[in-house]
């Protein structure tokens, strides 16, 4: 790691401030956090039953300034803070899986299956098929044969690496549907909730049970994350539970198995489908899901099969993913000026400008294309889960600032003491000062040799 001249002096100056250890406690405790919140104010650890203030802290104690991470799910934004919504998200969905974090361990018993749902096809695009160790070709046509409209060809005959930067790329970008592929990003999570609403009414059709009354016996309960292809658009993936009328806590029915839930929802995407707002401007399209669906049951263990942990897994490493996976930008775009200074690929660039120019007609106006342009007209959430699935992020987060505080009172002798912190903390800013980045830098480099 090279060290500037200029923060190496700041930072031997600081060490020889009088609260020099403080101000390293505090940026050492936020494990390398790349853009940490900076709070001031002040709190006092009070004994509620005698009302005596046991020890104060104020930002003073810091350098002027108390830090706090940044919270930030993005592995591109912050790999620190991604690390622990990846391994908090890995726990929640492993808990809906085989109990834990106040799921039973019966859950384990319950129908569950892996979904992934895909975007339709707004238009041929480079693409890298790769099957039993081998790479096919991108689009097999006979070379000089059929060609689109714009007597471009319809065939690709190339085998792309995997850092090809032309994959997701269209052949024709004149004939590929932008202004489909926008508007099916901005409803994808009501399409996904028109789903599950439609999965209900099948579960229940193959059950021989009235609609209306199949909460009296069964309760559907999922966890999904979203994931940006090259090509721009997401897709969904997310562990799918059939549990008793009261969740987790009680038994699926009889007639409630892994093959039942599995053909409901292979029947149910087809039948998932919303029509687009702008009629009048676009016409008429109807939004449905791809035709590629993968419905995998879900093993506790065994060899080749999917478990339990493996899909956790999945599932938290795309958590952590945004729309960089796709060359997209991190940041809102304010101005129309500012497309053209966007450092994406040509086909990311007409996605947003599209998410622009429909965003500004009235007929558009309730999906808030301009706002969600950077992230090509998606603006839902990431990872979601239904109520009854599992624990949450706040309760995880919750009970690991419960344990920190507690580690903190027996270093103080004052465990057995019940306590309650009273404080006024407000935002003062974004950053790390020059001496405070080299040292964050070192801890954010150790964590990666540990990692390695």
């Amino acid at each position: 790691m090279s060290m500037p001249t200029h923060a190496v002096a700041t930072l031997l100056a600081r060490g020889a401030a009088p609260d020099f250890d403080a101000w390293r406690r505090n940026v050492l405790g936020l494990n390398g956090c790349t853009n940490p919140v900076h709070l001031v104010g002040s709190a006092l650890l009070v004994d509620p039953s005698t009302g005596e203030a046991l020890r104060s802290y104020d930002s003073g104690l810091y350098g002027g300034r108390l830090l706090v991470a940044c919270g930030n799910r993005r592995a591109s934004v912050c790999p620190t803070c991604a690390r622990t919504y990846r391994a908090d998200t890995f726990h929640l969905i492993r808990a809906g899986l085989v109990g834990g974090k106040s799921a039973p361990a019966s859950v384990a018993a319950h129908p569950r299956v892996f979904v992934t749902l895909t975007a339709p096809g707004f238009g041929r695009v480079h693409t890298r098929r790769e099957r039993e160790g081998r790479v096919w070709v991108c689009r097999p046509r006979r070379a000089g044969g059929e060609r689109c409209p714009h007597e471009l060809p319809v065939g690709c005959r190339e085998r792309h690496c995997a850092d090809d930067p032309r994959l997701g790329e269209p052949l024709c970008p004149h004939c590929y549907d932008y202004a489909g592929a926008v508007l099916w990003q901005a409803n994808a999570a009501r399409l996904w909730h028109r789903f599950v609403l439609e999965l209900r009414r099948e579960i229940a059709r193959h059950a021989g049970v009235d609609r209306t009354r199949l909460a009296e016996s069964a309760r559907l309960s999922y966890a999904k994350v979203a994931e940006y292809q090259r090509r721009g658009l997401i897709h969904f993936h997310a562990v799918i539970r059939l549990d008793g009328p009261d969740g987790p806590d009680s038994a699926p029915p009889r007639w409630a198995t892994t093959e039942l839930l599995a053909g409901a929802v292979s029947a149910s995407v087809g039948r998932a489908r919303l029509i687009a707002p702008g009629t009048a401007v676009v016409g008429r399209r109807a939004l449905l899901f791809g035709a590629q669906v993968d419905v995998r049951p879900i093993a506790e263990f065994g060899t080749g099969q999917l478990t339990s942990g493996a899909v956790a897994g999945y599932i938290a490493k795309y958590a952590t993913k945004g729309a960089e996976v796709a060359g997209a930008v991190d940041v809102r775009i304010q101005h129309a000026r500012q497309l053209v200074l966007l450092p994406v690929r040509r086909h990311v660039l007409r996605m947003v400008g599209t998410c622009w120019w429909l965003g500004a007609l009235p007929d558009f106006e309730p999906l808030g294309l301009r706002r969600w342009a950077h992230m090509l007209g998606y603006g839902g959430h990431f990872s979601t889960k239904s109520r009854r699935y599992s624990t949450t992020l706040t309760a995880l987060r919750q009970a690991r600032a419960e344990h920190r505080a507690d580690e903190q009172r027996a270093a103080r002798g004052l465990a057995e003491r019940p306590l309650v912190t009273v404080g006024h903390w407000r935002y003062a800013g974004r950053g790390y000062s020059p001496e405070a980045a080299l040292l964050a830098a070192s801890v954010r480099e150790r964590g990666a040799s540990h990692d390695a």
